[in-house]
């Protein structure tokens, strides 16, 4: 028997309801199916993947038949059997081969070649994942290579050259013996001799120990902070009550008067308030008092009508009206000219604004949030500030303290604008403070509070070379600062005073006990009882 003699009618028969290819029983798939199998396994495990699970399983598929076929027909001699496999192909419909007589590319070490037309796998490839940059009929190369190793009793191995799939006119396979492949061979034998997750999982645990440093890092830079919302972070007892008094406030739509120093985050927590208001989808509209001159607050908040004065081309809403159905928020209210002060008072009491310009007023559905760094009613006391605005403004009050009078919050901060100054400025190799960096964070007073503690640990993250930042990476100001004197406020329990200071060191030297009851001169079992003791109290430790 001759391999062309191979005949579709002949080799397909029905028994009992079930299909028969050459004698054996055998299942008819859809095209579509098997495409969509592809896709899954592309996307659930990646192309390297799934190439080597397809390919390993037409290798195998390919072996199986040429050792059937030799023991179910009568071949003339084993020269017709070994070339039946490309017959057998073509007559189960999945490809259309064709051998040329002068092969593209062909060597003098070619086993064989042969050209394919119509490969269902390259169509698929392109109709459920599209086209791609290498040859994508992996069950097809698979299946030549297992049955040409199996017939020829010698490793063959099968290099599809040119793809439909990757946009060549046909696909073009050629094959060699494996030491005819020299270096490619280990490259094309391993996804079909070896199992193919092996490869893929090696390259995970590579991927995965280099991201271990980083998840490491960021977990350490993470276990000490108190993440109170998603732009709020602490942990100081001050800092619990004034987010726990922000959340309350929320639910309702009083005004609200935030003070605290210069950069202690009061336009934060203006942001929180609105984003856990009922408020949240409307805009929030932040404008700083002080920035903006006497001549332009009055259009800036309440808007104009065009021709109210010169340059006013057109009719402007003020942002009383852009922030509608949300929340304004004024900061450094203290700055307010007195004019001004008369006017705001007016639009609270009747919730309503009138543009520069106009003659008729416009009703306002918005909340107000105020802030200051300005002691208001010493304000009130020396004339500056109309006494009736102040209480109209302070109707809920809400102070933010320095970051000088919460030191637990220091590291915290610290270690959390490390983390984005990293991301931003592509510094990956930072991995935390050194102990000493640490100590002189704690020491310093911060008279610019947290923005003054941004601005340091980012010049530390410029400056730095090693993968820690050390103190001599910090400003000169923080580098020469000395521990502060915690009796400045007289109002502050000693035993507060002791437990700011044990969790800062204990913060400085990351967790580590044994070092800090050696830095505090106190035994290891006496920093044990307290620190279970803050445990019980409900404080956080790292």
């Amino acid at each position: 028997m001759k391999f062309s003699d191979l005949d579709l009618r002949e080799m397909l028969e029905i028994r009992d309801g079930l299909v028969h290819f050459g004698g054996r029983r055998a299942l008819i798939f859809d095209p579509m199916a098997l495409g969509i199998l592809r896709k899954e396994l592309v996307r659930m495990f990646g192309t390297h993947v799934a190439r080597g699970l397809l390919m390993r399983m037409g290798y195998y598929h390919g072996w199986v038949t040429a050792q059937n076929l030799k023991d179910d027909f009568p071949w003339d001699d084993d020269g017709e059997w070994r070339r039946a496999g490309a017959r057998l192909h073509q007559l189960q419909g999945h490809v259309l081969a064709e051998v040329p007589e002068d092969a593209e590319e062909r060597e003098d070490n070619l086993f064989a070649w042969c050209i394919w037309k119509q490969s269902y796998e390259a169509e698929q490839h392109i109709l459920h994942l599209g086209q791609d940059s290498e040859p994508v009929c992996w069950a097809l190369t698979g299946f030549a290579s297992g049955y040409m190793s199996q017939a020829n009793g010698e490793e063959i191995l099968a290099r599809e050259v040119r793809c439909r799939g990757k946009g060549d006119p046909v696909c073009y396979l050629v094959a060699k013996r494996k030491s005819d492949w020299g270096d490619e061979a280990e490259e094309l034998e391993a996804p079909i001799l070896s199992p193919c997750l092996d490869h893929a999982l090696q390259v995970a645990a590579e991927k995965i120990k280099k991201l271990e440093n980083k998840l490491r890092n960021r977990s350490r830079w993470l276990e000490d902070e108190t993440l109170l919302s998603e732009k709020i972070i602490g942990r100081s007892p001050a800092m619990l009550r004034a987010m726990d008094l922000a959340k309350r406030v929320a639910k309702v739509d009083s005004v609200v008067l935030i003070t605290g120093e210069s950069g202690v985050g009061k336009e934060r927590f203006a942001r929180l308030i609105h984003e856990e208001s009922a408020r949240f989808r409307g805009p929030f509209v932040a404008v700083n008092c002080g920035a903006v001159t006497e001549s332009l607050l009055e259009s800036e908040l309440f808007g104009h009508k065009r021709g109210a004065f010169t340059g006013a081309t057109q009719d402007r809403p003020g942002l009383f009206e852009a922030a509608a159905g949300g929340t304004l928020f004024l900061d450094e209210i203290g700055e307010l000219p007195q004019t001004m002060q008369v006017k705001l008072l007016r639009v609270l009491q009747e919730r309503e604004v009138r543009r520069v310009g106009e003659n008729h007023s416009r009703a306002i559905d918005v909340r107000l949030i105020a802030a200051t760094n300005r002691d208001l009613a010493e304000e009130v006391a020396a004339g500056r500030f109309r006494q009736d605005l102040y209480y109209r403004l302070k109707v809920i009050g809400l102070r933010l303290p320095p970051l000088r009078e919460r030191r637990a919050d220091i590291l915290p901060l610290a270690r959390h604008f490390l983390r984005e100054l990293c991301e931003r400025l592509g510094r990956d190799g930072l991995e935390g403070f050194h102990p000493e960096a640490a100590d002189q964070l704690q020491r310093h007073t911060w008279p610019g509070n947290v923005r003054e503690l941004q601005n340091a640990v980012e010049h530390a993250v410029v400056l730095a070379f090693g993968n820690r930042i050390g103190r001599d990476d910090l400003p000169e100001d923080v580098r020469g600062a000395v521990m502060p004197n915690f009796t400045a406020s007289p109002t502050k329990r000693l035993a507060d005073i002791e437990r700011e200071v044990i969790l800062s060191s204990l913060a400085a030297h990351e967790g580590n006990q044994t070092h800090t009851a050696k830095a505090l001169g106190i035994g290891t079992a006496t920093l044990y009882r307290k620190l279970k003791a803050y445990t019980d109290a409900g404080f956080r430790l790292k």
